[in-house]
């Protein structure tokens, strides 16, 4: 199973999310995950992938202005219906607690919908997700006074999001198969 996880980054935030998010689709075996900075990241590979993650640092409780961009390239994908039933999952990051990580991802998921995508959450049941609440995908604080680029708990919330989108992608894959 084919899983392409794209980020934006400015710094290593999001990138050290997105990586611990392919490391947890990793864990699943079958799994060929490749990631992208979305400077680099091709749009015409979304058609051969079983499940699509993307990921930006929020700004001001919306997408970054890099993977917008990237986002509004995938027209042709949408009008020839080639994203339809592919699984997809979101994550962000945000400086501050209450800095629009739940708009951000709200923002992120709207374009997946659009193009017929089967989103993949990460529920309260999964116990590194049980207490944090961020059910939409992964939305990780990373205050810029912490000596810590992203958390330990933060980077498992990745892990866990990638091994959930893995595991849904390769059960989704077996039904349509069998």
């Amino acid at each position: 199973m084919n899983i392409y996880v794209v980020y934006d980054s400015e710094g290593e935030h999001t990138k050290l999310l997105a990586e611990s998010i392919a490391e947890g689709a990793r864990r699943v075996e079958g799994a060929e995950v490749l990631i992208d900075h979305v400077s680099t990241a091709d749009i015409y590979k979304l058609s051969d992938m079983d499940a699509i993650l993307w990921g930006c640092p929020g700004h001001f409780g919306t997408i970054s202005a890099g993977l917008k961009s990237w986002i509004d390239r995938l027209g042709h994908l949408w009008a020839k219906g080639k994203l339809i039933n592919k699984i997809g999952a979101v994550f962000c990051t945000t400086a501050t607690v209450h800095g629009g990580i739940e708009a951000t991802m709200l923002n992120l998921i709207t374009p997946m919908l659009h193009q017929g995508m089967i989103l993949v959450g990460l529920p309260g049941s999964i116990p590194e997700n049980a207490l944090y609440g961020s059910y939409y995908g992964v939305g990780i604080t990373c205050p810029p006074d912490s000596p810590e680029i992203i958390s330990e708990n933060g980077l498992e919330l990745g892990r866990a999001l990638g091994e959930r989108v893995a595991n849904v992608t390769n059960s989704f894959i077996n039904g349509r198969q069998g």
